[in-house]
């Protein structure tokens, strides 16, 4: 298909809303991308801005599966937009995970800001990515995480200098999921591997006299004397799973809508989406976001026997009378049936949606939400 005849199919599928459609535009402008640049053609700057802005509009209304598509296309991409890969780097694990493990757009500030912002397993596969930084790996040992620090130690490529070597054998007493990579690190030197040989168990500890030609008489004083020496025998096992805490969730959610706002890419579409996503907490700092909110007032609305209360915030971003009843559908059903009040509550609620500005909605949901 020649250059023109896929430009004007590309137009035409931005014309419509259906999903499948908003897919094949996103596959159609990656693939033009990707052929412009394996035949050496720059971008023109007025148009990568336009594909930045295209690609930015379609991530934020397309669907799961769709930003799942979208992240392993742009994952190995030079050209990809930097703020539409961070957004994607922040989105949930099974998004983000080829973003953060294989794109070129991120930087070490913006691998230590994920580091900051997102989950547990996103900080997992940010110790995994390939030839870590010294600056990376530096912030994943100020964190101490055991399940984040047991990733690097399981990663050969990563640039950890002879000191952080050291502070991961140090751990490696107390953390025994670090004892295996540790002992089989490229890096680890004779000096390190007499102190881990103190942790491990007698699989490890063969393996550490084969690999360093340790002697295992000498060794075998060193563990008796270190038993000796210890005020307990019992090992000390880090019991966090390797699995995302609410805290972590939350504070990518509020990360992600913080992004996605200061992108120009937060709309009150997008509300219904990750309701429908299941993404109750994200729903939550959304609106907040979108009405200017203290999403404890949102949390609080949500929470109460007054579905007039979600409504009015609601009413404040733009959202119609129309969708309000499929809003509250699914907040009810993720919330345990709050906000409650029944049907005949529900149904009272819509007069939240009356002839008034957006910006009375918004006054009177928060002095209704104080007085609740």
């Amino acid at each position: 298909m020649s250059p023109s005849a896929q430009t004007a199919q590309l137009l035409s599928l931005a014309r419509s809303r259906e999903p499948a459609d908003r897919e094949r535009l996103l596959v159609g402008i990656v693939e033009m991308c990707d052929a412009g640049q394996a035949e050496g053609r720059p971008t023109a700057p007025e148009v990568q801005i336009l594909l930045d802005s295209i690609f930015m509009t379609l991530v934020v209304e397309a669907e799961r599966d769709i930003r799942a598509r979208l992240a392993q296309s742009l994952a190995d991409a030079a050209w990809a937009p930097p703020a539409l890969i961070n957004i994607l780097a922040l989105d949930e694990i099974e998004i983000a995970r080829p973003v953060i493990a294989r794109s070129p757009i991120l930087q070490d500030h913006d691998l230590i800001r994920l580091l900051v912002q997102a989950t547990l397993e996103h900080q997992i596969e940010i110790a995994r990515r390939p030839q870590l930084s010294p600056a990376v790996v530096e912030a994943i040992l100020a964190k101490d995480e055991s399940a984040v620090l047991t990733a690097l130690a399981s990663n050969p490529t990563a640039q950890i200098s002879p000191e952080g070597l050291r502070q991961l054998v140090d751990k490696a007493r107390d953390v025994v999921a670090l004892r295996s990579p540790l002992a089989r690190h490229p890096n680890l030197s004779g000096d390190l591997a007499e102190q881990l040989y103190l942790w491990v168990g007698r699989a490890l500890r063969d393996s550490l006299v084969a690999r360093f030609q340790l002697d295992p008489d000498r060794m075998a004083k060193a563990v008796e004397a270190a038993l000796r020496g210890a005020h307990s025998g019992a090992e000390v096992v880090d019991s966090r799973p390797g699995v995302e805490q609410a805290e972590d969730r939350e504070e990518m959610e509020a990360a992600l809508v913080e992004k996605l706002d200061a992108a120009g890419q937060l709309r009150p579409g997008y509300l219904l989406r990750v309701l429908r996503e299941r993404r109750l907490p994200l729903f939550l700092f959304a609106l907040a976001r979108l009405g200017r909110f203290d999403v404890r007032q949102v949390r609080r609305a949500v929470d109460s026997d007054r579905p007039e209360l979600l409504a009015l915030a609601c009413s404040a971003v733009g959202i119609d009378r129309s969708v309000f009843p499929t809003i509250l559908a699914h907040v009810r059903e993720l919330n345990g049936g709050r906000p409650g009040g029944g049907a005949e509550a529900a149904r009272k609620a819509s007069g939240a949606f009356g002839p008034f500005a957006p910006d009375i909605a918004a006054m009177a949901f928060r002095r209704a939400v104080s007085a609740a």
